[in-house]
């Protein structure tokens, strides 16, 4: 028998040149511009692996973390998915030794080689916001150049930069014109010296900006303005309008830079995107053509009218993160585009295109078995019922339960329910967690009710230590006490 036909070596070679060549091609069709944070405050964490997994299926090649602990950090090594690492705001002090900074960026940076593709590293975030009265004023700036010093060091100061992402208060315009902006009084000269230092270093400029919040702070505020595809426009110098709040946002930070002397700084958007619940604008009908209109924008290139072409934008964020505090309102745990398991929220075309179709979910993950811990309505003594459920509501997660929010319409019983099951399945379904005073007991049947979804919480990848009841979410749970003794 004659032996088989085999094609040249170099064929061989062609081929497979072809073929990794097609592969690349069609990953880039797949990949999107638009990042996305990662944020970890959550009391059941997924497997960092199976999140990366779900990022490349879904074309998401950009994320930003808020820190730099090495499980997830590890988990996005050899990935090919840029990232920008974070340095919490209570490091900053100690990234004013100019050692401790070296030893960090040795530790989180260069010790993953080429593995791990870093481009940014946030030092702090948003350290400058009203609400922490000066409380990182003085020790930022430091920690930023000493961060940049020790990257420049070792040699990939030209590759990867420091930055500080910032709250869109640090700059202000007295007549809500972008053409008016400018750093604000309280910081302007602390904010001129740090824009100038990140140009030197050809770094950029990292703002936030929340249109969902100009909704929330204000009744007044024009609803149609506050998204991309909004009808209402407003007119400023020289015949230029805008049409929605973020180009009016992104615009004044621009004319701000420019009269901070540097008119030309690289601008990031590090954090835009809008909730799905915990408020009555915050829904999934309005998450979603907030993104449509975002995403859209964005494949245009189109920009602002001060800054035409290509942004850089981070989504805010990827899952719904259970212990965030609510200080700043219920929806702070309700931002993400997937929900707490992985799952997506609603059906979006990261590339704009209009598309629109459910994102690749998270796989593998596992649940806890299917039963609720529910009110006994049956129990004798209900004395002690508001005390429970102001504890169940500080140490779990009662957001959903407020005025317009998705379980706003439970009857009282329902309501209890609630707040009960959500610590239940935070405490990772503890028979001791469903006693209660004997208010309470665990069933089988599934409690959701009214179109309220009662979560079962799937198992977590790390173990976490309950965290400590926030003020601020007992704050809540006192107004829903209140309700539930007049109902009762």
């Amino acid at each position: 028998m004659a032996p088989p036909l085999r094609p040249p070596a170099g064929a061989v070679a062609m081929l497979l040149l072809v073929l990794a060549v097609a592969f690349r091609a069609a990953a880039a069709a797949t990949a999107v511009d638009v990042g996305v944070n990662w944020g970890s405050q959550l009391s059941h964490p997924l497997l960092p692996s199976s999140v990366v997994q779900m990022l490349k299926e879904n074309g998401i090649f950009k994320v930003k973390l808020f820190d730099a602990d090495p499980w997830p950090v590890g988990a996005l090594v050899d990935s090919g998915i840029e990232v920008m690492l974070g340095i919490p705001n209570d490091m900053l002090e100690i990234m004013n030794s100019y050692g401790n900074a070296k030893d960090w960026v040795k530790e989180n940076v260069t010790s993953y080689g080429d593995k791990l593709k870093i481009k940014y590293v946030a030092v702090g975030n948003e350290p400058f916001l009203k609400a922490y009265n000066g409380s990182f004023m003085k020790t930022t700036f430091p920690a930023l150049k000493n961060i940049q010093k020790a990257l420049n060091e070792a040699g990939i100061g030209g590759k990867v930069k420091a930055t500080v992402p910032l709250n869109a208060d640090v700059y202000v315009s007295p007549d809500n014109k972008p053409s008016s902006g400018a750093f604000r009084p309280d910081i302007e000269r602390l904010m001129t010296d740090m824009v100038n230092f990140l140009h030197d270093q050809n770094s950029p400029f990292v703002v936030n900006i929340y249109p969902f919040l100009s909704l929330y702070q204000s009744d007044d505020f024009p609803f149609e303005f506050a998204f991309v595809d909004g009808g209402k426009t407003i007119q400023d110098k020289g015949g230029i309008s805008y049409s929605n709040v973020f180009d009016a946002n992104y615009d004044t930070l621009v004319t701000a830079l420019k009269k901070a002397g540097v008119p030309n700084l690289k601008v990031v958007v590090g954090e835009v995107g809008w909730p799905t619940d915990g408020d009555k604008n915050a829904n999934i009908k309005l998450a979603k053509r907030y993104y449509d209109g975002l995403l859209k924008k964005l494949s245009k290139k189109e920009g602002t009218p001060l800054r035409p072409g290509k942004m850089d934008v981070y989504m805010f964020g990827l899952f719904d993160e259970d212990m965030k505090s609510i200080m700043p309102g219920n929806f702070e745990r309700h931002w993400g585009i997937f929900t707490y398991d992985g799952k997506p929220k609603f059906p979006m075309d990261l590339t704009g295109h209009g598309d629109d179709k459910l994102l690749a979910a998270v796989p593998g993950v596992e649940y806890l078995p299917k039963q609720w811990c529910v009110f006994d309505d049956q129990a004798k003594d209900k004395s002690k019922l508001p005390g429970n459920i102001e504890y169940a509501c500080a140490s779990g997660d009662c957001t959903a339960l407020g005025y317009g929010c998705s379980c706003n319409g439970l009857d009282e019983k329902s309501n209890i329910s609630y707040a009960f099951n959500m610590y239940f399945q935070m405490q990772d379904q503890d028979v001791r967690a469903c006693e209660f005073d004997g208010l309470a007991k665990i069933t089988s049947k599934n409690a959701s009710a009214r179109g309220c979804v009662f979560p079962v919480q799937v198992v977590s990848a790390a173990r976490r230590a309950t965290a400590a009841p926030a003020p601020a979410v007992v704050g809540f749970a006192a107004a829903l006490v209140a309700l539930v003794i007049v109902l009762v």
